[in-house]
């Protein structure tokens, strides 16, 4: 490849390393990785309930076990990631491969009209999604030699690609007009595009060719050992508590924007993306400030609050309660999600820190979303009051109940130590 895409001060691109500063052709180059990776999630993802309902009358339940396929994918992701990604090819050429057959994937979802058939897709697509999240990062970080000061202002392009797909379905008007189908055919074809793309990305040779990998590796399930700390235990079960409630939002909050007649609903929900974008700068200095325990219990008291302004919001005088509940996305995932990770990092230390990260992804994106999309349909379907009408303020305060049952138990329980113990 020409020196333009390398780093400066000297690097090995071809070997995946770096010596030096990041150059601004590789900076570029990811964060196009980035924009289109999570372009791709939002232009279907956010609007999904609502398509479901408009194109197939589906159910809340069944609303719920489309959203389930996530957890599925993020369950599945790391033996993709572990077992090929890191032993036999390169990842940029896995992600090229991936993406394109997500692409074909989507095309196809957008011509269904039966739920059955649909759910089985789009559960191969989420299967082969997901891993491509872990893929992105692998690329990004291979080529930075500091990834906590580089990465941010990369991944950053990620949180944009995902909001420009919720402002461009807003205009478009496709929620309003029930022409959502649209929305997997635009993703469809990004994805084609970007999976091209990936194969003109530095070249990122499997880290582990040559090393036996276990599934207790790739699982992270080494960290499980860190479970004999108490605090961390506790830190542990809250995480996949909280995103039992979590699974309500993402599975029913475009639903219910719509059905209360907010037009461009998606555009709307972008408001959140920006309020954590916002909130994501000043994290290390709060992070500072109020220390782990405080930062984390404003996250999951952010999550009561926010179903509880859902519920009594409307779309006329008390539409402010709606906006407000949605800029809480910022909190609800920075304090709770980047704070998290940023604890579970240093108390894990250098020996645990990735299988830690591991178990904690696999906690929340898998089991505790998995829970919460199992519970979430059935109860969404116990308040419904007529054709497409649904009761939200009962809805609204059972995640609100949830979270502020976790944030107690948390308070109650979490000892933070002003070092840390790890447990070896």
């Amino acid at each position: 490849m020409s020196n333009s895409g390398g780093v400066e001060q000297g690097t090995a691109e071809s070997g995946g390393t770096v010596t030096g500063r990041l150059s601004m052709g590789i900076r570029v180059r990811l964060s196009g990785l980035m924009l289109g990776e999570f372009f791709v999630w939002g232009a279907w993802f956010v609007t999904l309930g609502t398509f479901l309902t408009q194109r197939m009358g589906a159910s809340g339940g069944e609303i719920a076990l489309a959203f389930l396929t996530q957890s599925l994918g993020a369950v599945i992701a790391p033996f993709i990631v572990g077992l090929i990604a890191d032993q036999f090819f390169p990842a940029q050429r896995i992600l090229g491969v991936l993406h394109v057959l997500g692409g074909v994937l989507l095309f196809i979802a957008s011509l269904i009209t039966d739920f059955g058939p649909f759910f089985v897709v789009i559960l191969i697509y989420m299967i082969l999604f997901m891993p491509t999240l872990a893929l992105a990062n692998s690329v990004s970080f291979r080529q930075m030699r500091s990834p906590e000061t580089q990465f941010p202002a990369v991944r950053v392009f990620g949180t944009l690609g995902w909001i420009i797909a919720g402002l461009l379905i807003g205009v478009l008007g496709w929620e309003g007009n029930q022409t959502l189908d649209w929305t997997f055919k635009m993703a469809a074809v990004v994805s084609v595009v970007l999976g091209v793309y990936c194969f003109t990305l530095p070249d990122t040779p499997p880290e582990g060719r040559g090393q036996r990998r276990t599934v207790r590796d790739i699982l992270g399930l080494d960290a499980l050992a860190l479970l004999k700390n108490r605090t961390f235990l506790v830190f542990f079960i809250s995480s996949i508590a909280i995103c039992i409630p979590l699974a309500f939002y993402y599975n029913f909050t475009n639903l219910y924007l719509n059905e209360i007649g907010i037009e461009g609903a998606a555009g709307l929900q972008t408001i959140g993306q920006m309020s954590e974008v916002a909130f994501l700068l000043i994290m290390p200095f709060l992070l500072k400030r109020l220390g782990v325990k405080i930062t984390l219990a404003i996250g999951m008291g952010a999550w009561a609050l926010r179903y509880v302004l859902f519920g009594f919001g409307d779309e006329g005088a008390l539409f402010w309660m709606i906006i407000i509940g949605l800029l809480l996305h910022g909190v609800c995932y920075d304090f709770f999600f980047v704070a998290g990770q940023v604890y579970t990092d240093k108390f894990a230390g250098s020996n645990l820190r990735a299988s830690a990260q591991g178990l904690i992804t696999l906690a929340t994106y898998g089991v505790g979303l998995l829970i919460g999309s199992l519970i979430s349909g059935p109860i969404v379907d116990a308040f419904v009051t007529g054709e497409a009408s649904h009761s939200w303020l009962q809805i609204w305060l059972i995640p609100a109940a949830i979270a502020a049952v976790v944030l107690i138990g948390f308070w109650l329980l979490f000892r933070e130590s002003k070092t840390s113990d790890v447990v070896r």
